[in-house]
């Protein structure tokens, strides 16, 4: 990887194959500027954070944190559930960010972007998620503001995005967000 290259884990909220946030993080990560090398962190199989496994490590948990620890960035893409994120998102960023002083997270730039069918694009997800990253010390993109609504009507039967205006926005974070990466990495 060169200097001008950062290394970004994309944490999909939801868990279904075909969920219309994965393909949005899927076009996000396609959309991407050549300076930011984005990968898909799979959470689903992380076993639900409890102290006392801390004593016989998880392998996922090892491997989890450190492809964390490896990332420049981190891209949190998130559906809403009950106004809120769903609970493997929350488990990711709980197996994060142990044993207490060795958090993964801490000081890594991050944006969220939050998908719905509905209108409001995950509004109360996105900002509920963004609690969460203040305390765990992550200086999280303010602007632009990514809330995808109606995303049943974005893509094709094979998952590609056809909506020009999305795909224009989506480009358009992109490379603000490689902007913010850029500013905040300490390279």
């Amino acid at each position: 990887m060169t200097e001008s290259t950062f290394d970004v884990a994309v944490l999909v909220g939801s868990l279904r194959r075909e969920s219309f946030t994965r393909k949005l993080a899927k076009a996000l990560i396609a959309l991407a500027p050549p300076s930011l090398r984005m990968e898909m962190v799979e959470i689903g199989a992380l076993p639900l954070y409890n102290e006392d496994l801390e004593a016989s490590l998880p392998p996922a948990w090892a491997a989890f944190r450190d492809r964390l620890n490896r990332a420049d960035g981190v891209l949190f893409a998130t559906p809403e559930y009950n106004r809120s994120v769903p609970g493997a998102l929350k488990n990711a960023l709980d197996v994060g960010s142990r044993p207490y002083g060795k958090s993964v997270w801490n000081g890594k730039p991050a944006g969220v972007v939050g998908v719905s069918p509905g209108a409001i694009g995950a509004f109360g997800a996105n900002h509920h998620l963004r609690q969460s990253l203040v305390f765990l010390n992550m200086p999280t993109m303010q602007q632009p503001e990514a809330y995808v609504g109606g995303a049943a009507a974005l893509f094709d039967a094979s998952g590609a995005l056809v909506n020009e205006s999305t795909r224009e926005f989506l480009k358009g974070y992109a490379t603000a967000f490689a902007q913010w990466i850029a500013l905040h990495a300490g390279r």
